[in-house]
């Protein structure tokens, strides 16, 4: 299952580095990006890209296990509450 997974995301992965160099050589010209009252400087749209996905992805790993954390801890808490329903103590 963890292969599969893995060959999964190498895929994706691939595609992505793939989409971000053919959108780089197509889109060559140079933009800049503005945010209220900032200019960037001038980046071609391939390489601005290809940074953004960059941070996504690092993001994405470091958000992950913070997730993954949380849901261990309801799951376990979940798996308490539901033992009670089989110790019932009832008065014959």
């Amino acid at each position: 299952m963890k292969t599969t997974v893995n060959l999964v995301l190498s895929i994706i992965m691939a595609l992505w580095i793939m989409a971000i160099a053919i959108i780089s050589v197509q889109n060559a010209t140079a933009v800049s990006l503005r945010f209220l009252t900032f200019e960037s400087i001038q980046i071609p749209v391939g390489l601005l890209l290809a940074f953004f996905v960059g941070i996504g992805i690092i993001a994405t790993s470091l958000i992950q296990p913070l997730l993954s954390k949380s849901n261990k801890k309801q799951t376990a808490s979940r798996r308490y509450e539901d033992d009670n329903e089989f110790f019932v103590d009832e008065e014959f």
